[in-house]
């Protein structure tokens, strides 16, 4: 009879290939790009997606908060956008002579930031601690957020006129970083198909709930890390430190990010224990936006780089 352990780690394994499948009925996107955007929401992370208009970006977030039948909402970015229109605001109540308090979009489960370097700076922190907690902080009283609370923010890679670069303090909070790119010529005339008496997205159903994710994430919580595991992550963030091309190597943090991904991503594999090859998998997509690089080796996209030597040249403990 399969002990309580193995029954958990078959779980998260069924539900990642559930709802990856159904996520790749409404989108075609690369197998790696939907396993980082799942391994991101079961290890309680976030995801920011850097492309082209028109890739399939907002669908990927409909699609997903659909699979899990979770509460969605999209924030479109402007320069004139508040904090408060983000997480909420007190409003006086005339009737009961009393301020109450008024959610903003982050209190859903799946929250698409669009277009997230077209906000002002002010209004970017006010996702520092909605990322990072799990809660809103509005005249000194704390709300806590839905969940599971996934941000999926976007960015256009190329047009940067009127918008205000991320600082590095708010890359941090984002767990992966992938990009859909355009589809293979079979797939995008297959898309032509598919969309072209309606909206895809609109037709998928719930392969699972909310409360299923939750446990799933419970469980990605408990996938065992050893310590010569750790020690090697460890390793891998020293090396981008000692890296020349680095200004500024992978944070405390990024290891912290990249050995939960390692954890979920094992659970997605159907093992209670994470491997040098989860986190060999997850190295570029969570810890490249998270260098600071030379000018000349930042315009070359010298990151993927950084991180692959890293990885090539640390030996697994």
């Amino acid at each position: 009879m399969a002990s309580a352990r193995e029954l958990r780690r078959a779980g998260v394994a069924s539900l990642g290939a559930r709802l990856a499948a159904n996520v790749r009925r409404a989108i075609k996107a690369d197998d790696e790009v939907v396993r980082d955007v799942l391994v991101a929401l079961l290890a309680e992370g976030h995801v920011l997606i850097e492309d082209h208009p028109g890739v399939g970006k907002t669908a990927l977030a409909r699609a997903l908060s659909r699979s899990v039948a979770a509460e969605y909402a999209r924030i479109q970015c402007t320069a004139d956008l508040l904090p408060s229109d983000v997480v909420g605001t007190s409003v006086f109540n005339q009737r009961e002579t009393r301020f109450e308090f008024r959610p903003g979009p982050v209190f859903a489960n799946v929250v698409l930031v669009d277009e997230v370097n077209r906000a002002s700076p002010k209004t970017q922190s006010g996702l520092l601690e909605c990322m990072q907690e799990g809660q809103v902080t509005v005249d000194v009283h704390t709300h806590e957020l839905a969940r599971p609370f996934l941000v999926i923010a976007t960015q256009n890679p190329l047009d940067y006129e009127g918008t205000y670069p991320l600082p590095e303090a708010q890359l941090d909070r984002f767990m992966v970083r992938v990009s859909l790119g355009y589809p293979a010529p079979d797939d995008e005339a297959e898309m032509l198909a598919d969309h072209g008496s309606g909206d895809r997205v609109l037709e998928l159903g719930a392969v699972c709930d909310v409360g299923e994710v939750v446990a799933a994430q419970t469980a990605v919580a408990h996938v065992h890390a050893s310590d010569a595991l750790r020690r090697y992550v460890v390793a891998v963030l020293d090396h981008t430190r000692a890296d020349p091309r680095t200004d500024l190597g992978a944070s405390p943090r990024a290891g912290l990010m990249l050995l939960r991904a390692a954890k979920a991503h094992a659970a997605l594999s159907g093992r209670d224990h994470a491997l040098p090859d989860d986190v060999q998998a997850l190295a570029g997509s969570v810890l490249s936006h998270r260098l600071m690089l030379a000018p000349e080796i930042a315009l070359s996209g010298g990151a993927a780089a950084v991180v692959g030597d890293a990885v090539e040249r640390v030996p697994a403990l």
